[in-house]
C-alpha cells in the first residue's frame, strides 16, 4: 500500500535500525541519539553547544536535553567559553574518554551486521543515497 511513500518506508526503516543501535547501546545506559553525541563530543572536544547541535542537525533545545542527561550521567561538561558565560563549550568526562573505544566498537558492529546483511556495495549506496535526499531537504 505504501511502496512509494518515503515517509512510511523511511519511517519504518528508522525503527528497525533504533531498535539495533539501542541493543548496542544499551550496555553504556545511553540511548542511541545520547550515544552519537557523545561520540561527536568525544572526537570534538570543546565543542559550543550550537554548533554540537548543528553537527547533529538537531534543534538546539533537542540538544539540551541530551546533554542534560549525558551530564547527569557524569559523561560531559559544560564549560564557560573564555569567560563568556553565554558560550558553552562541550567537554567529555575521564568517564566518557573511558569508554570511548568501547562505545565505537559498539556501534561498529551494527555497522559490521548491517553491511553484512545489505553487502558492501549497497550498504554505501543506501546511505549515500538517504544524505542525498537528506540534504535535498533542508
Amino acid at each position: 500500500m505504501f511502496d512509494h511513500c518515503l515517509y512510511f518506508n523511511t519511517a519504518a526503516l528508522a525503527r528497525r535500525l533504533e531498535r539495533e543501535w539501542t541493543e548496542a547501546f544499551s550496555m553504556f545506559g545511553v540511548s542511541p541519539p545520547q550515544a552519537f553525541m557523545l561520540r561527536v563530543i568525544l572526537a570534538k572536544p570543546g565543542l559550543l553547544q550550537r554548533e554540537l547541535a548543528d553537527e547533529l542537525s538537531i534543534a538546539r533545545p533537542t540538544a539540551t536535553r541530551a546533554l542534560d542527561f549525558l551530564q547527569t550521567k557524569g559523561l560531559i561538561e559544560r564549560r564557560g567559553r573564555d569567560g563568556d558565560g553565554r558560550e558553552v563549550c562541550i567537554q567529555p568526562t575521564k568517564n566518557a574518554i573511558a569508554i570511548h573505544a568501547a562505545l565505537n566498537k559498539a556501534s561498529g558492529t551494527v555497522t559490521s551486521k548491517l553491511k553484512k546483511l545489505l553487502g558492501e556495495a549497497e550498504f554505501g549506496e543506501t546511505v549515500s543515497k538517504i544524505r542525498s535526499v537528506r540534504s535535498g531537504l533542508e
